[in-house]
């Protein structure tokens, strides 16, 4: 692990606060996957990372446990723990959640107005990265825009299986050469759903959506199995 992350999570031991839990690190540690800090591949070291954050060993192998379970770490007999790199078909079924989730989330709205200020506040982070050319910036503003779309439903449980899908869509985004190419075309797409949103549509919200992930599901699926070759 580069020296830069290190920094990151020694950055991140004041969030802990003096009840540090499993859970809480194996937050910060999810939000740097999803952040695009740990990419796949990236061998996670006990004493490093127990160091960085100043918790136990035992309280950091409670958290490695927690991600693999989620999906996001693997533990390498012989070789310590890992950060996941995933197959096609897994990125196919995070789709696959993906929709389930996030357009149930839209049919699922009430009368207008919704609550957008965290959507709204994605896509306008989204433009400001894509105008400076921070490409990892704004991918991290649409994987913030998406979870604003799972939080609609109003369901914290909802909200914490979507980070999870997210952090695991993170790893495969890692793996591309031109990460402008899979974010900024879908920039604008963005705005179009927050703006049927506005307007109180959420059916063509929806819809949208729907295509929206179909196309990017596509585009992906296809790049991604050709970086696995």
């Amino acid at each position: 692990m580069n020296d830069e992350v290190l920094a990151e999570l020694t950055d991140d031991r004041a969030l802990l606060g003096r009840t540090s839990t499993a859970e809480r690190v194996a937050d910060l540690l999810r939000g740097r996957i999803i952040e695009g800090a740990l990419r796949s591949g990236t061998q996670l070291v006990e004493e490093e990372i127990s160091g960085a954050l100043e918790v136990s060993r035992n309280t950091l192998r409670e958290s490695f446990r927690l991600l693999t379970h989620e999906r996001l770490l693997v533990h390498r007999l012989g070789r310590g723990v890992f950060v996941r790199t995933l197959t096609v078909e897994d990125l196919e079924d995070v789709y696959r959640a993906r929709s389930l989730i996030e357009c149930a989330a839209l049919r699922g709205l009430g009368p207008v107005p919704y609550p957008l200020h965290a959507l709204e506040a994605a896509v306008e982070a989204g433009f400001r990265a894509a105008g400076e050319a921070r490409w990892r910036d704004l991918g991290t503003a649409n994987m913030h825009f998406h979870q604003a779309v799972a939080e609609l439903a109003g369901s914290p449980r909802i909200d914490e299986a979507m980070r999870g899908i997210l952090a695991e869509l993170r790893l495969v985004f890692h793996t591309m050469d031109d990460p402008r190419r899979f974010h900024e075309p879908y920039l604008g797409r963005n705005g179009t759903i927050l703006a049927a949103l506005r307007e109180g549509d959420a059916a063509r919200a929806e819809r949208l959506l729907a295509d929206y992930l179909d196309d990017s599901r596509r585009q992906l699926s296809e790049a991604y199995a050709r970086a696995l070759r």
